[in-house]
């Protein structure tokens, strides 16, 4: 995973509430077996509406999704976030999100930044009046900046440092791989284990 810091983006404005996983990837996209390729599955009920906000020419660059309260709410589908970040999306500022997506955004690499709905409003009108108008999102400084104006945010410090410094779980668990292999070595021979993959 990339270590996310800082994040400077134009953004597009999603202004729905309670988005649901099952509208941000419909759930005939779940079959596939793979953790990418999700980008065609993103929103894709909804843009095979033309206006659709994604389907607007200004979308096209942009890193950072601006949406409404409660998004990502509904199934623990872990698709919703790879097709997110599949699009290019690198951050999703809502005013609230479902918790289990928070989670699984975190794990994968996406920045889910929760700000008041005042403030998303005021950076959603900023950017429909001037699409190319970029965001900065600060994992650093735990703060969201468009200009002069500055929103701080709150991320549990675990998750925050496993995004500055580009770790998932499995990273994490790797780190401690010599005491594994020790603790492995001292096993007594008939205890359960795993067979060593064929070469």
């Amino acid at each position: 995973m990339k270590p996310f810091t800082t994040h400077e983006g134009r953004c597009v404005a999603l202004r729905r509430d309670h988005v649901d996983t099952d509208q941000i990837v419909p759930a005939e996209f779940c079959k596939r077996l793979t953790k990418s390729g999700y980008n065609d599955a993103l929103f894709a009920a909804w843009r095979t509406d033309p206006g659709f906000v994604l389907n607007r020419p200004e979308a096209a660059h942009a890193s950072i999704l601006l949406a409404g309260s409660n998004f990502g709410t509904g199934s623990s589908r872990e698709h919703a976030v790879w097709a997110l970040r599949d699009w290019g999306f690198v951050a999703v500022i809502a005013s609230s999100f479902g918790d289990i997506f928070r989670r699984s955004a975190f794990k994968n690499g996406l920045m889910a930044v929760e700000l008041p709905a005042e403030a998303v409003a005021e950076l959603s009108d900023a950017v429909d009046t001037s699409p190319a108008t970029t965001v900065v999102v600060d994992l650093v400084a735990c703060e969201v900046r468009h200009g002069p104006r500055r929103y701080g945010f709150a991320v549990d410090e675990r998750s925050r440092r496993l995004l500055l410094d580009g770790l998932d779980e499995i990273a994490v668990t790797l780190r401690r791989e010599p005491e594994i292999a020790a603790y492995e070595s001292r096993r007594r021979y008939w205890l359960p284990g795993l067979k060593e993959a064929e070469k």
